[in-house]
C-alpha cells in the first residue's frame, strides 16, 4: 500500500508532538540498561546486552564529541528552522554515533529541534520511511515546523559505513557479531565526521532553498 506526501506529514507532525528530546531518550536507555531490558515488543537478552553497550557508548559519544572550529561556524550559519525527528530504539548499535552527531549540531544551531520516538512504538512511520524496504534504525526525518512538509530524511548509517555493511554482507551474507564489533571500532575511529559531511550538506541544500 502506498503512503501519500500528505499521509507521511501528518504521520511525522502527530510523531513529533509525542516525541523525546534528547536528555529524555538518554535516560530511557540508562533505566533499561539497569533493569537489564531494552526498548522496543521484543525482549531478549541480546537485546538487553546491546542496550547495555549502547548506554556505554552514549556517555562516551557525550562527553567525546567535538566538532572543529570550521564544522561549528558551518552549522551556526545554516540556520533555517527544522523538527529533526529520529526513529530508534536502545539496542541499535548504529545510533549512538550517529544521534551524537545530531545532538550536537541541534546544540549549536537553535533553529533545529531535535526529538526522538521508538520504532516499535510508531509502526505506521517507521513504514513511511523504510530503506530499501527495511525498518532500518536511525532514520532521521526532517520537517519544515513552518507548514511540517517532509523536506527530507536520513539513515541508517552514512555511505561510508553502509559500503563497509554491504561489502562484509555480501562475502558472508550475514552480518556477524564480529563485525558489528568491528563497525563499532570504525565509528569511533571516523568520530561522526561521516555522519556530519552528509547531514551538513543537507542543511547546506535546504538553506539555499530559502534563499532562492
Amino acid at each position: 500500500m502506498t503512503i501519500t506526501t500528505l499521509e507521511k506529514q501528518d504521520l511525522v507532525t502527530k510523531a513529533f508532538k509525542n516525541a523525546m528530546n534528547y536528555a529524555d531518550y538518554r535516560l530511557l536507555v540508562e533505566n533499561h540498561a539497569e533493569s537489564f531490558t531494552s526498548t522496543g515488543h521484543t525482549q531478549t537478552e541480546a537485546l538487553s546486552n546491546y542496550t547495555v553497550l549502547n548506554y556505554r557508548r552514549m556517555k562516551r559519544w557525550d562527553k567525546t564529541m567535538r566538532f572543529t572550529e570550521e564544522q561549528q561556524k558551518l552549522i551556526t550559519e545554516l540556520d533555517r528552522p527544522l523538527n529533526w525527528l529520529v526513529i530508534t530504539e536502545s539496542w541499535c548499535g548504529d545510533a549512538p554515533p550517529a544521534v551524537a552527531v545530531m545532538q550536537k549540531i541541534a546544540e549549536l544551531q537553535p533553529a533545529i529541534n531535535l526529538k526522538l520516538v521508538l520504532r516499535d512504538e510508531n509502526p505506521q512511520l517507521m513504514d513511511a520511511f523504510l530503506t530499501n524496504g527495511s525498518k532500518s534504525i536511525p532514520k532521521l526525518i526532517i520537517q519544515d515546523p513552518k507548514n511540517d512538509s517532509v523536506l527530507m530524511n536520513w539513515g541508517s548509517r552514512s555511505q561510508a559505513a553502509q559500503k563497509l555493511v554491504d561489502d562484509f554482507k555480501e562475502e558472508n551474507d550475514v552480518v556477524t557479531a564480529t563485525f558489528k564489533e568491528s563497525l563499532q571500532q570504525w565509528y569511533n575511529q571516523d568520530k561522526g565526521k561521516s555522519v556530519f559531511k552528509e547531514l551538513a550538506e543537507i542543511l547546506r541544500v535546504l538553506n539555499l532553498e530559502t534563499r532562492m
